[in-house]
């Protein structure tokens, strides 16, 4: 009984003293520490408000203090925000912290490029004034841009777009809005794209060097019937097409707008020096019925950093040279449904490790399959060329070159001069016809299983090294089609296979 009203006692104790709303501090004599002098706040559009930052503030002395004052530089006109302790505001009084203790702060800001005198747009936090005065710095670059988005009606219902109708004749309908005429995008701003931008029947889209397209989550750009799409981006002036958050934890994130859809009946394509990332689908493609013409061309070009493939095909006709695609959470390339596929000096990787992959970095099919009243149906369609010359195909798999044939409809093929990435270690596709790679009807001079000697690939260095085995072995034939790399550097002697030509990598250490 003893111990039970010694214990008691105790609890009562400590229960007593947490319950204290305040504590003895002294000020602050100006020896606060700070997580950083400077903050940073990533590049923001005008308008668009930021990520949220943090500085951790210290008190390394033996004693409680406070702080009298914790203010911005420009006060309540700054365009920064502040958040001490859990408290919004931007000039705060009496802050205390304990001894040897912490706090947080949280900054944001939103900027209207209009209003500010210089893009680069500077403030500070301060800590006490007089003698004991402290600072950090704040800076954000802002910048000005085109924002295109759907429209809102009176009843604040947002524009859609339709897509077709579903198996019940129900419209389906995403947000987007459509062009109104031929369009141009220049280099001048960069644009911002909420929802699906649509490019009408009959008109074009064209896509000057050294633009930008940011896409907001759930974005993207979809293609009509009859109508084009041309990206004519420079080897020093790139067109890139990236989603909308720019701080650099998001550089390489997959998966943050939709897809660039070129729909079926779409035409006359071309894409060159594009850089497209982290979407869902860099390129979907459809174009049933497309003529011998290539529906898309698409030349030194990237596509990087796609939660389900890098470009997408589906009965339809492509031509690509010095293509580099990298890093998709299915396939890098699928050529499905048939169609006409030809590749050239081009770098298929796949590397993705942020989830299972269930697909080679090549996938190549000439049918499709659906359910009718509950039973799986096939169809085929006919796959009139699938030819890779000078191409590597690797990943990190076993096997990353898939070659799905259903009986029924056409299923040619041809690879030449390849680095190919095919360990069928267990010998479960020997007996399939389309992997007997003697054939020389559809095989030849390929090297597989060989070092590849990319730079990173897991971060998009896809480069090859003085040690690959693709350096002079790629098809002069084929070289004298593409006669420099995706560099502008000149292969017309001693061709390396793939998009590069190599480099001696020079150590960093």
């Amino acid at each position: 009984m003893k111990n039970y009203w010694l214990f008691l006692s105790l609890t009562i104790l400590i229960l007593l003293a947490s319950c204290r709303d305040d504590f003895e501090t002294i000020p602050s004599s100006g020896d606060l520490s700070f997580s950083k002098d400077t903050i940073y706040l990533d590049t923001v559009f005008t308008n668009i408000g930021s990520s949220t930052y943090n500085l951790k503030v210290y008190n390394k002395s033996g004693n409680d203090i406070n702080i009298p004052r914790i203010e911005l530089g420009l006060g309540e006109n700054s365009n920064y925000r502040l958040n001490v302790d859990g408290v919004p505001g931007k000039s705060f009084q009496d802050v205390e912290i304990l001894a040897k203790d912490s706090l947080y702060i949280f900054v944001e800001t939103t900027i209207d490029y209009n209003n500010v005198t210089d893009p680069l747009y500077i403030d500070e936090i301060l800590f006490d004034n007089g003698e004991n005065l402290q600072d950090v710095h704040l800076v954000t670059l802002v910048q000005d841009a085109n924002f295109l988005f759907p429209s809102k009606n009176a009843q604040g219902i947002i524009e859609t777009i339709s897509l077709g109708t579903d198996s019940e004749g129900e419209s389906i309908d995403i947000q987007g809005f459509y062009l109104d005429d031929n369009t141009t995008f220049t280099d001048e701003k960069p644009y911002v794209i909420y929802g699906y931008l649509a490019v009408p029947e009959d008109k074009t889209l064209t896509i000057e060097a050294g633009t930008k397209l940011h896409f907001h989550a759930n974005s993207g750009l979809i293609v009509d019937k009859n109508a084009s799409l041309k990206i004519n981006g420079e080897l020093e002036n790139q067109v890139l097409i990236e989603g909308d958050r720019l701080e650099p934890e998001f550089s390489n994130i997959p998966g943050q707008w939709g897809a660039i859809w070129l729909r079926a009946g779409s035409k006359d394509h071309e894409i060159n020096y594009a850089t497209i990332k982290n979407g869902d689908i860099g390129i979907l493609l459809d174009s049933i019925g497309s003529d011998a013409s290539p529906t898309l061309t698409i030349k030194n070009s990237k596509i990087y950093n796609q939660s389900n493939y890098g470009i997408l095909g589906r009965e339809t006709n492509i031509m690509g040279e010095n293509i580099v695609i990298n890093n998709a959470g299915q396939s890098s390339l699928a050529c499905t449904i048939g169609g006409t596929y030809n590749f050239t000096h081009s770098t298929f990787a796949n590397y993705w490790n942020n989830s299972l992959r269930q697909f080679p970095t090549v996938l190549i099919n000439n049918f499709f399959t659906y359910i009718d009243n509950g039973a799986e149906i096939v169809e085929t369609r006919d796959l009139f060329e699938a030819n890779f010359t000078n191409c590597i195909i690797y990943g990190s798999s076993n096997i990353e070159l898939i070659l799905d044939n259903v009986q029924g409809s056409m299923f040619n093929y041809n690879f030449k001069n390849n680095l190919l990435k095919f360990d069928d270690y267990n010998n479960s596709l020997t007996d399939i016809p389309e992997y007997d790679f003697s054939d020389l009807t559809h095989f030849q001079g390929n090297i597989f299983n060989e070092l590849t000697d990319f730079k990173d690939p897991y971060e998009n260095e896809l480069i090859i090294g003085e040690e690959s085995a693709g350096i002079n072995m790629a098809d002069a034939i084929g070289a004298t089609q593409v006669t420099q790399d995706i560099l502008g550097v000149n292969r017309i002697t001693n061709p390396d296979i793939g998009a590069y030509q190599h480099i001696i990598f020079v150590d960093e250490d």
